[in-house]
């Protein structure tokens, strides 16, 4: 008897821990989210899963969580309330757990402590509750341990599914466009090799000779020497002068034997010799800038704002003794609000010595001289002339962000030769939905005669997503996951400059 009364004494005190647990966690959740309600509201609308329902969700999410928690107090109502709390975390961490690994946008969508987790630590954190939610119910003896076991299961499965549906339509939605049709030629490519990285954060810096060279987002002095058959790799370390330099978002670019450090939210830029990998020059240019692509040893192209309009615009930095700095306003074009609807990819084409400027969310791109003249303006296939774009403005802070809805139409973009390679995750008339799950869409065009050529898929591990590739003569170098990807193309399908087949550029 005593035994019995000890057990359902613990019981009874586990399922009250666990409730104030999930009264205490709803109830912060809630008030964070409604102290900052504007924020909230952006953040959903910035999400693929949730903008179509954004107003709706920043009421309905922190008053459930606010409902579960009274409900939490009520000893007569509790169990339903741990149920409730059960499929509401299944729900929050399927919604994390999607973002994570398919959607191309990951917003945040919490408050308080909680937005200084990472999504992983979020991810635990939940399957923790969810455990926690789980154990409870059984303990409280309601049902069954059969039947019990059955509904959380189902419950489970409804969460899931529910949050599933959404990503479903509304990636369906943002990705499907039956206004264009695809030219696929049978197998253009083949996959060569892999290489393990371990990291998700290198990125393409350049290459020379043999080798290629990966920066690292999280040790910008660090460089990864790999050999284009992947074969071989060395570690490099860019010797800084001592300084008390506040970097930020430092890059690594490389040019004919040159070596870049730049960091344009400072702005300064650091240049070397491969031979030694020591910074021999520093240059702080009068412009700050978020993008710079060096056309040579002593030039860089580079994507800044205005400080008169807010403008995203272009311009060129000289490094002579004092660095010149030339803006053109006039190049990149957009009405809709000057910086999201002119967003895109910059870089520098070496064998056409053009300059190319990918925009994110019209179907065009830029073709230039280093110096930003002789400007050509050329298509892509998607329809989409005019940005569509989700443009959300925080009156608290008067920072701007992009909403969930806008529709990129041109992705990741680098170019080799003659042509220019866009992935897209837009699919044309006829594309299967189901495609994007593991394979990238590369559109190729031929620069010199504007004109489309063909589209090939680049297959990878379903888990994974591309962030970063390479073209350099008929090797394709994707950066997947933790992996270095490369793939062949084969020689009949395009004419590249080592093949003795001329550049056909005419200026």
């Amino acid at each position: 008897m005593e035994r019995r009364g000890k057990k359902s004494y613990l019981k009874k005190t586990f399922i009250g821990v666990g409730s104030y647990l999930f009264i205490f966690l709803f109830l912060y959740a809630a008030v964070s989210k409604l102290l900052d309600f504007e924020t909230f509201t952006v953040q959903l609308a910035q999400s693929p899963l949730l903008s179509a329902y954004a107003g709706i969700i920043a009421w309905l999410v922190p008053g459930i969580e606010i409902l579960i928690a009274c409900l939490l107090v009520i000893e007569r109502f509790r169990t339903l309330a741990l149920y409730s709390s059960f499929t509401l975390m299944v729900m929050f961490t399927a919604y994390i757990y999607i973002i994570l690994n398919f959607s191309d946008f990951i917003p945040c969508s919490c408050g308080g402590v909680l937005e200084k987790l990472s999504w992983t630590q979020h991810l635990f954190f939940n399957i923790f509750f969810i455990i926690l939610a789980g154990v409870a119910v059984f303990l409280a003896d309601r049902y069954s341990a059969k039947k019990t076991l059955l509904l959380l299961a189902t419950l489970a499965i409804l969460g899931i599914g529910n949050v599933t549906l959404l990503f479903a339509f509304s990636e369906k939605k943002m990705h499907r466009n039956n206004a264009f049709q695809r030219r696929y030629l049978h197998n253009p490519i083949k996959n060569s090799d892999t290489l393990e990285l371990h990291y998700n954060s290198y990125y393409f810096a350049g290459e020379a000779g043999n080798d290629l060279f990966l920066g690292n987002l999280t040790a910008p002095k660090h460089l990864l020497q790999v050999s284009k058959n992947l074969k071989d790799t060395t570690s490099i370390n860019i010797h800084l002068p001592k300084s008390d330099i506040p970097y930020k978002y430092p890059r690594v670019r490389i040019i004919d034997s040159i070596f870049f450090l730049f960091d344009g939210t400072v702005p300064v830029i650091h240049t070397g010799n491969m031979q030694d990998w020591v910074v021999r020059n520093t240059f702080k240019p009068e412009a700050y800038f978020t993008f710079a692509e060096p056309t040579s040893s002593n030039a860089l192209t580079i994507r800044t704002v205005s400080n008169k309009t807010g403008n995203a615009i272009l311009g060129t930095i000289a490094l002579d003794s004092v660095p010149k700095v030339q803006l053109k306003p006039d190049i990149l074009t957009g009405d809709l609000d000057g910086y999201f609807d002119r967003d895109g990819q910059l870089f520098f084409n070496k064998q056409l010595q053009k300059m190319l400027y990918v925009y994110y969310y019209k179907n065009e791109y830029l073709v230039m001289a280093p110096d930003l003249k002789e400007i050509q303006v050329q298509k892509t296939i998607d329809t989409i002339e005019t940005p569509q774009i989700d443009v959300k403005e925080l009156k608290r802070t008067q920072e701007i962000k992009l909403g969930g809805k806008s529709v990129r139409v041109n992705g990741l973009s680098t170019s080799y030769g003659n042509y220019l390679f866009v992935h897209s995750n837009r699919l044309g008339r006829y594309e299967s939905d189901e495609i994007l799950g593991y394979a990238a869409i590369i559109d190729i065009y031929s620069i010199p005669e504007k004109a489309y050529e063909f589209s090939f898929y680049l297959y990878h591990d379903p888990k994974e997503k591309m962030h970063s590739f390479w073209v350099i003569g008929r090797k394709i170098y994707a950066l997947i996951g933790t992996k270095l990807y490369t793939y062949d193309i084969k020689k009949s399908n395009l004419d590249f400059p080592e093949d003795n087949n001329p550049l056909q550029w005419q200026g």
